[in-house]
């Protein structure tokens, strides 16, 4: 069997404070990878991480929405650590926003911040880390945390999922487009995981949600970061332009 080696690998994280980003932060740094991760609200836990880590690893705040700041973003992580060599999209946003709502700024508000961190700062991010492996000589990762919800459709959450479905489609251009320059992209589409973001719906109907799972029960967090880490590593290169699903069996395509 060949082990999982990032030494020598630069990995910028986004939203790697908590659930699935976190979990990846410590799963990417203990193959050897050095890690650069973005937070917004949970500076606390940002730092407790970094701390647990120790070296090989640094945070700043970015918000994905601000896409006037991304430049900088990757500026630093390049200063810090000297090159990217995997850019890991996670940082998301969700919300309710059924079509049942009678409150029309709010869908539309919905609708825009969504797209504005979900794909829109995701793919802003994807290009400017793109043109740094093409200065480091060309050749890199892009790997985007997608969803179940991209590929399903919603009932309550439209905007979210059809950012996701926008993720996955994005995945698949930058994987066409790029592979001759050595820029390999592939996604990771989760169902339900324990984290914070699914909290409220595993809080009101966990059995639901279970009995939908053939596994019968809801996934880690850490059961998509080692996807992942082994997706980081050269041994998955070949798998260009793939959707990797996460979700126990519960949305078999």
């Amino acid at each position: 069997m060949t082990a999982i080696d990032l030494r020598d690998r630069v990995v910028l994280v986004t939203g790697g404070s908590s659930g699935i980003g976190a979990a990846a932060v410590r799963s990417l740094h203990a193959a050897g990878a050095s890690v650069f991760f973005t937070f917004l609200n949970h500076e606390s836990r940002a730092a407790a991480l970094a701390r647990e880590l120790g070296d090989r690893v640094d945070y700043r705040r970015y918000d994905l929405a601000d896409h006037d700041s991304l430049p900088a973003l990757v500026a630093e992580c390049v200063k810090r650590f000297g090159r990217i060599d995997v850019l890991v999209n996670n940082a998301a946003i969700f919300s309710e926003n059924a079509f049942t709502g009678r409150d029309y700024t709010k869908w539309r508000e919905g609708w825009q911040h969504t797209f504005d961190v979900n794909i829109f700062g995701a793919a802003h991010l994807a290009w400017l880390v793109m043109h740094q492996m093409r200065a480091q000589g060309g050749g890199g990762k892009i790997i985007n945390v997608a969803s179940r919800a991209g590929h399903r459709g919603e009932l309550t959450f439209a905007d979210y999922g059809a950012s996701k479905a926008a993720l996955l489609n994005l995945t698949k251009s930058i994987a066409r487009s790029c592979a001759p320059e050595g820029i390999v992209a592939v996604s990771v589409a989760p169902g339900f995981i324990e984290t914070e973001m699914a909290a409220p719906d595993l809080a009101s109907r966990r059995r639901e949600i279970e009995n939908e799972i053939p596994l019968g029960y809801v996934g880690s967090a850490e059961d998509v970061a080692h996807v992942i880490t082994f997706l980081a590593s050269p041994l998955a290169t070949y798998a260009n332009g793939a959707t990797i699903d996460v979700n126990g069996g519960s949305y078999v395509r």
